[in-house]
């Protein structure tokens, strides 16, 4: 196993992997000659993981040897010992990703072995792992690599060191797998290198051929589709420091550094490893001896803390360890008393903190050295901001960070806990990748696979892939915002198109329970919008009146008419367009009727007036209902009227966008209070809910909202029309005073800077080329060109 890990670091080097572009037409549109294999067709959906080996001779090796591989439920693929992929993608069945690797770098003249491990959690999957039966796959590309095609040919065997270590979260809900323990006294050493004897291993059981997509076979199975998106980063990363040790001496340079430690027999040990921050990481253990011993690796974004004995489920501020209890998920190693040995969690691990536990037998367990691979989809940042204050530095470092371990396959509401794409979520943290790092694939692929969970009723599902399905309408109309938001920034109408349908289907679900005035009344599912807990407010859902119906979702349903009018004017049926037109005028006049409170100057969330909340009058400003007059006097009181149920860190999002549509985006940098307290909190990414102490999860990307606002609201770089061709500057700089930045754009790079003294202000501004735009600045406007443009003015 140690040979292995070293090889998936030095793989990681090589620009990731060798993945290929030029997929040969027949591996998309036939059926393939490669079949799903099994290494044990008695236990196909049960926890097991499994080894899989051919060898290849060949007499010369070629320019390239391409081979799409695919596995259920994952799968890590070597080649002569070299980890060169590892999937398939998070997807459903019905779009089963396989991924294209050239191994040809990885071959040689003479024997090759190709071998990969599969495995398959079973009852204790994560929810977001879709799943038919564990089974695995290779296809060459052309004639020329059939010679890897899985049959009979393979070799295969059960790998019974690896049992199921259950995740003991019972105060919160997790569905994020479960951890691993593995005894080396049963693990086939060395199972991947090509020294490897597998004569005793038995032959693979072929199921069924593969199958792309859309073709026809007498089987049934996973359709299997291309993988759209980049394989994951894998950069070694060392932890940072011991925070308490018990049992043993610790070498001060460990885990920074590596540093071996011996452990003596018959000793428990307990050591408490810092990252400093938190992360995504596959954990690598490295021992040697200490037959019999036992090392439990326990990994945690916080400490809780205690009163006596009792783990109080809060966690206070996240750098103190004193007094606290360690709660968490857990691996477990069995040693078998060699030498060199190395363990590896099959899945990567959430952490800030790693406990160490070891329990040594009779003999004595060196402990060679401990560190993390961290993973991720490998966005790059390409913005830069700068205002002369560390503080919104800091606040962008965190954003960022949270943002990137809220992405791997796919975004995610929280890797410790859940690791599902939840729309909501989703729509914020797409926008942090364009405005961050310019790379889109990951919205893409987003944005299908939430359409792809649609329901026969016509809503998305509310998060996806899943294996349970869960419905929150809202967050439907949270999807249709997100085609708009792409089709806004990116210059693809065939892409945006093709959503034209199932966003028309989830507007004809919403439009079944709108009574006669257009309001929607006893709308069905999990009406979630936010975690705000003010008067009338249960679970997330807003109050309803005494008719069903709800302000705030009426409100949500008229965004989104608005914006599917949009789509469908410029790329759809002017008829639909009408249409949606039509019902957003009546919902309009509705709300205005019903929820207007002409006393209080506000949006009420029920027709009897009984409660009022940031949500619905937000919405009211985002949407357009009032006049520029009446939205001023509304964002005046979001941020002053405290009787109001208050947004938490999600929704802040829109009140802070209702805030700078009203004319008040200047004070967009005295409303991070609550990222401040999340700082002070010792936090290092964004805590899910405002009670920072109470907060389940430390790492909510919905929070890194500012890492968008403070390019598109502070240095004031939007989009102004459809493919963001047209660019709108609006700075609001509140009291900075110099202020400058870039941020990637299809076309190259938006450039902007500013300097006011004195009442003098100065604006430099680059466009790429084939762009134009609009400065919009201390009330006056000029035109802008692609490239440099230099203006000036006194305010």
């Amino acid at each position: 196993m140690k040979k292995a890990i070293l090889m998936l670091c030095i793989a990681s080097l090589f620009s990731l992997f060798a993945t290929a572009q030029n997929i040969n037409d027949s591996i998309l549109h036939k059926r393939w000659d490669a079949k799903w294999i099994l290494a044990d067709p008695a236990a196909p959906h049960q926890y097991g993981v499994y080894h899989f080996r051919k060898t290849v001779r060949l007499d010369n090796v070629p320019p390239h040897f391409i081979v799409h591989v695919s596995a259920d439920n994952r799968y890590k693929l070597y080649v002569n010992g070299t980890m060169v992929s590892l999937g398939p993608a998070r997807a459903d069945l019905f779009h089963w990703n396989f991924e294209t690797v050239d191994i040809a770098p990885y071959l040689k003249k003479g024997n090759n072995v190709l071998a990969s491990v599969v495995w398959n959690f079973g009852e204790w999957r994560q929810e977001a792992q879709i799943t038919l039966q564990t089974a695995f796959i290779m296809q060459g590309n052309t004639a020329t690599e059939a010679i890897v095609n899985t049959d009979a040919s393979w070799k295969c065997a059960k790998d019974t060191a690896y049992n199921p270590l259950p995740v003991d979260i019972h105060y919160a809900y997790y569905v994020a797998g479960p951890g691993e323990r593995v005894d080396f006294n049963a693990y086939p050493q060395r199972w991947e290198q090509p020294d490897f004897n597998d004569e005793s291993w038995k032959q693979a059981s072929p199921v069924f051929n593969g199958l792309p997509k859309g073709v026809f076979d007498y089987t049934y199975g996973w359709m299997l589709v291309p993988r759209s998106i980049p394989q994951v980063e894998l950069t070694p990363q060392r932890l940072q420091s011991v925070r308490t040790v018990s049992g043993t001496t610790i070498p001060p340079a460990f885990p920074a550094t590596k540093q071996a430690f011996t452990v003596p027999a018959n000793t428990q040990v307990s050591i408490l490893l810092d990252q400093g921050f938190e992360t995504n990481a596959y954990p690598v253990l490295q021992f040697s001896g200490g037959k019999g011993a036992t090392i439990t690796i326990g990994y945690t974004e916080a400490l809780y803390k205690k009163e006596g004995d009792k783990v109080i489920y809060q966690k206070g501020n996240r750098n103190e360890v004193a007094g606290k209890a360690f709660v968490g998920v857990f691996d477990e190693v069995t040693a078998d008393g060699k030498n060199n040995q190395t363990f590896t969690a099959l899945s990567w691990r959430t952490f800030r903190y790693v406990q160490l536990t070891i329990q040594t037998s009779a003999a004595p367990l060196t402990i060679n050295d401990f560190y993390g691979i961290y993973t991720g989809y490998p966005f790059q940042y390409n913005a830069t901001f700068d205002a002369g204050d560390t503080l919104l530095n800091t606040i962008l470092e965190v954003g960022w960070r949270t943002a990137r371990d809220c992405a791997v396959e796919t975004y995610m509401d929280c890797p410790y806990y859940e690791q599902l794409q939840y729309v909501g979520d989703t729509r914020i943290q797409a926008l942090v990748s364009l405005y961050n790092s310019g790379d889109d694939r990951l919205m893409r692929n987003a944005i299908k696979q939430i359409h792809d969970s649609r329901l026969a009723e016509g809503i998305t599902l509310s998060r996806y892939p899943s294996y349970t399905p869960q419905e929150i309408p809202p967050f439907s109309l949270w999807w249709i915002g997100m085609v708009h938001d792409y089709w806004m920034y990116r210059d693809d109408t065939a892409f945006v198109k093709q959503f034209l349908p199932g966003v028309r289907d989830v507007l004809t679900f919403f439009s079944r329970y709108q009574g006669g005035d257009g309001s929607l009344q006893h709308a069905p599912y999990w009406e979630f919008t936010d975690w705000s807990e003010g008067n009338g407010w249960q679970n997330g859902m807003p109050p309803l009146g005494s008719d069903g119906a709800s302000a705030v979702l009426d409100f949500q349903l008229l965004w989104a008419y608005q914006l599917a009018a949009q789509l469908e004017e410029q790329l759809g049926m002017q008829e639909y367009a009408q249409l949606y037109k039509q019902k957003a005028v009546q919902l309009t006049q509705t709300i205005n009727t019903k929820y207007w409170d002409e006393g209080r100057g506000l949006y009420a969330d029920t027709k009897e007036h009984n409660f009022f909340s940031q949500h619905a009058n937000t919405l009211a400003v985002l949407t357009g209902t009032v006049d520029e007059k009446k939205a001023a006097n509304i964002a005046n009181k979001l941020l002053n009227d405290t009787s109001l149920t208050q947004a938490t860190v999600y929704f802040k999002y829109y009140v802070n966008r209702a805030l700078v549509k009203a004319g008040l985006g200047d004070l967009y940098l005295d409303q991070l209070g609550l990222w401040k307290d999340n700082l002070a909190y010792g936090m290092t990414t964004w805590a899910e809910m405002s009670d920072i102490n109470a907060s389940r999860s430390d790492c909510h990307a919905w929070g890194a909202s500012p890492n968008i606002e403070l390019f598109r609201t502070v240095l004031g770089i939007d989009s102004d029309m459809p493919g963001f061709n047209h660019i709108a500057i609006t700075p609001h700089l509140g009291k900075l005073k110099n202020a400058s930045g870039s941020m990637p754009h299809p076309k190259g790079m938006i450039a902007v800077s500013y300097q006011l003294n004195n009442g003098n202000w100065q604006a430099s501004i680059e466009l790429p080329a084939g762009t134009d735009g609009t400065l919009h600045f201390r009330g006056k406007t000029f035109a802008l060109k692609a490239g440099k443009n230099v203006l000036s003015g006194r305010e």
